[in-house]
Order: structure tokens, then sequence, then C-alpha cells
């Protein structure tokens, strides 16, 4: 684990040319997400020829070391610092618990690695800032958050048709985040306490609707939040409620919550001639959206706004593959800088108007702000009522 210093002025390590070879990818995390999801995505695209994995990082050595024989990676190192120094990796893949993800994003980029960090990106809006203040100025390193349901065919299009008003202008929204997980979920050290996990289910679990709802309505404006601790034994919410304006005058209701057994996860919005909804559950394809028009609608209209094209699911690879296309062009990734900020400013927005019972606008979280640099703000019946000692190592291993 790397330790986290402020910069002295100087800038990162320039990125090594990438044109005419593989880019070297690291993975940091070997657990369940690094295993399922980021190792499959970086190993299609070694397939096609654009990517290498030459490392992989753990604090379990003998699992690191069983992982990479199993996986054809040349390397395994249980020190993040050793690695970048010796393998100079040009993309760093952060699968760790979220209490790391600032210390091992500043440790790469500082090292002249682009990073592709899983969500949520940091604890805080500090944080976040730290990590954007490491990040090349011309050309990159630049650190990608993990939201991949900005991500293929369904959202792209639906996207497109949005911001040409093609359906007219957005009016009401609702975005769904209803989940369930039982004590043995939070029996795992790290989840559940602001120090480690960072939030409940509205930084956990529902800042991947939250994220894409902003995707493809823009920016917000205000919010106003309630949050409960109903079931669980635990320092952060379980459930929120969220109602959210946008600059164009949306408005939004917003519901994350670890309680509810028939899971779901849903989009809807209503424009001025049509809504258009997404359901489905951890990822979506072209055959999870429905477009419905106003009776109006002429049929062939009606039939272009549906025709998705090609069917490419949401994915950890899609978000990859045009994470290459920006390394290999030099060009600053979506999902990163304040494009990746917008759905962490928003969780830190609900979580201060639920505890302060208060409207809370955008941009009003800043330093000096008890939420910019803590989710719980410090507020009382949130906050951590003792000191926590902190996790072990061990403990926190992804």
């Amino acid at each position: 684990m790397s330790t986290f210093e402020p910069r002295s002025g100087t800038s990162p390590a320039p990125s090594t040319p990438l044109a005419g070879r593989r880019i070297r990818a690291a993975l940091v995390g070997i657990g369940a997400i690094g295993r399922g999801s980021h190792l499959p995505a970086l190993a299609e695209l070694a397939e096609e020829g654009e990517t290498e994995v030459v490392a992989a990082v753990d604090i379990d050595a003998t699992a690191v070391e069983e992982f990479c024989a199993a996986n054809g990676i040349p390397h395994a190192y249980t020190d993040l610092d050793g690695m970048l120094r010796e393998q100079r990796p040009d993309l760093v893949s952060i699968c760790t618990p979220p209490t790391l993800h600032r210390d091992q994003t500043v440790a790469a980029l500082r090292a002249g690695a682009w990073v592709w960090c899983e969500k949520p990106p940091v604890p805080t809006l500090a944080d976040f800032d730290a990590v954007q203040a490491e990040e090349g100025t011309d050309g990159g390193p630049y650190a990608s958050i993990v939201f991949q349901h900005r991500f293929g065919s369904g959202s792209k299009h639906v996207r497109r048709l949005l911001a040409e008003r093609a359906m007219g202008r957005p009016l009401v929204a609702h975005c769904q985040t209803t989940w369930y997980r039982d004590a043995a979920y939070y029996a795992v050290p790290w989840r559940g306490r602001w120090a480690t996990e960072g939030g409940g289910p509205a930084m956990g679990h529902g800042i991947h609707q939250m994220d894409l709802l902003l995707d493809l309505l823009g920016p917000w404006s205000e919010v106003r939040a309630m949050a409960g601790r109903l079931v669980h034994d635990v320092e952060t919410e379980d459930v929120s409620t969220a109602l959210v304006r946008f600059e164009d005058g949306a408005m939004a209701t917003v519901v994350n919550s670890v309680l509810s057994p028939d899971e779901v996860s849903r989009i809807r919005i209503d424009c001025e001639r049509a809504t258009v909804e997404l359901t489905h559950l951890y990822g979506h394809s072209n055959a999870n959206w429905r477009i419905t028009p106003v009776p109006d609608v002429p049929g062939d209209e009606a039939d272009a706004w549906r025709d998705f094209g090609t069917d490419v699911p949401s994915s950890h690879l899609e978000q990859l593959r045009e994470l290459v296309a920006s390394m290999r062009a030099g060009e600053r990734p979506r999902s990163s800088g304040a494009d990746g900020r917008t759905s962490l400013e928003l969780i830190a927005a609900l979580y201060k108007s639920a505890f302060t019972d208060t409207t809370v606008r955008a941009g009003e979280i800043g330093p000096g702000d008890p939420f910019y640099t803590a989710m719980h703000g410090d507020a009382p019946g949130w906050a951590p009522v003792h000191s926590t000692a902190p996790v072990a190592a061990e403990e926190v291993s992804a």
C-alpha cells in the first residue's frame, strides 16, 4: 500500500508513447471485481492486440502468486510501489476497497500510469480533488472511474436522443436502485463504515444509476433528501430518498436501498413526447430499454427512436475500450475529472441534505464544509460516536 504525500510542485512522470504497441496494464486487488470484471476485460483486449497484463498486486502473497500463475500474468507483487517502479505500467486497474483508492491512484499517477479505478472513486470530495490535482495537464496521465453503465449501445442511443431533444424536453425522472443485502454481507469488516466504505447504498450501490442519470440529463442544481438506518447495524444509512432538480428544470426522484427483496435498477425519464425507461439489475442491453411515445408521434419517427442499432451491452469491457482509445489519443477519458466528479458531488449533497434537513445546491460543498472531508459531515447521529481503530490491511483486501 502506498502512502499519499502532498505534491511538491513537480508534474507527473510523462506517459510512455503508446503508438504501435500494447498497453502494459497492472491489476491491483484480486478480489471478486478484479477477477470477475477487470481481468476479463483486459484479457479480451489482449486477444485483440491492445493490452497485456504485466503484473498483479495484492497483500496476500500466496493468493496473488497463484492468481498470476493461473492467468498467465508474469509478475506478482504485494507492494504497489515496487510494482510501479519495476514494471512501469501504462495503465493501473484498481479493484481494492474505497479507503485505499486515493493513495493507490496518486501513486500510479505519479509513476506516469493512467488509472482505471472501481467505484466509488474515493470516500470524499476532498480526496477526489487531491487525486485530480495529480493528473497530467496535457495528454495524461488521467484517472478514470468505473461507471460502466454509461457505456454500450443503449445508453449511447438514448443520450443522443435526449441531447438532440428528439423526444422533447426531459421533464420528470425516476432513478431507482432497490437491492437486497443481508447481515452476512455487512459482516465483512470494511462494509457499512464511513472510514472504509465511504457511505451506504447511495455511495456503494446507487452511485451507478445516479451517474447514468446525470450522464443522460446533464448538470443538477439542487437536492432535498432523507436517509435512514432501518434494518442493519451499521454506521452508514441503509436507505435514502432524494428529490433532485436539474439545471434545465427537470425534476427527479432517487431511491437507494439495500432493503428490497425484489431487486431492480431502473431509470425512467418522461419527456414532452415520450417516456424512456431502463429496467435491469447489474447491467443492460438494448432489450432492457423501452420507449413509449405520446399518441400523436408518427410511427416512423417512433420506430427510429426504438432502433438502438447493434446490441452492445453495458460492461467493463466497453468502458475499457473507450479508455484505451483515449489513452492512445492522449485525451481525457469520459468518467474522469469534472465529468467523473459530478455523481460524487451529488451523493455528498444528498447526505448533507438528509443529515442537516436542508436543501443543498450544486457547488456549495467545498473546503471548510464538513461534508467536503467526510460524507457524514460530523452530523449528530451519523458521525461515528467513538473513534474507530483503523481496519487491518488483511481486512481490506479486495
